[in-house]
């Protein structure tokens, strides 16, 4: 397994893609039923290669990434060849994860309590696995327009 399996809320609300996934492998709901309870290991194995189709959809179309703290944001271009990071650390008490916290940041992100580096490098193992370890370790699917606010600031 390359990544991990998804959870039962996953599955569940793929349950459609993966009734049709089965179903390539001839299938259905009665054999599949019967796998599970005689064969529970082929199931879990049933299991574990549709999350990682799952995955490498999902971690192929994942193009930035954020994760928020209280005091500091890291933000992920994800290319093809190279990361880059944004990293923001607001050196005062405010926590970012807040509403108010956010939009503070957002408004003053050029006041001197606010320190911003921004870096890249080429991934070390494949890219989607190093995309998949940034979101096991928290960091959240965006669309990019926090990364790209303060990439044409700093630029």
């Amino acid at each position: 397994m390359k990544y991990r399996q998804l959870t039962k809320e996953q599955f569940e609300s793929l349950h459609s893609e993966f009734a049709h996934f089965l179903a390539t492998q001839s299938i259905d709901a009665k054999e599949w039923n019967l796998i599970k309870k005689d064969k529970p290991e082929v199931a879990e194995e049933e299991m574990n290669i549709f999350s990682d189709i799952v995955w490498d959809d999902v971690l192929k179309k994942t193009n930035y990434l954020e994760h928020f703290s209280e005091t500091s944001v890291n933000l992920f271009k994800c290319g093809e060849e190279e990361i880059q990071r944004i990293a923001i650390k607001v050196n005062w008490d405010i926590n970012l994860l807040k509403q108010e916290g956010f939009e503070w940041l957002m408004k003053n992100p050029l006041d001197n309590s606010v320190d911003i580096f921004k870096g890249s490098k080429p991934y070390n193992n494949k890219r989607n696995k190093e995309v998949f370890d940034l979101i096991e370790k928290g960091s959240s699917i965006s669309k990019g327009e926090i990364f790209e606010y303060f990439n044409q600031l700093i630029n």
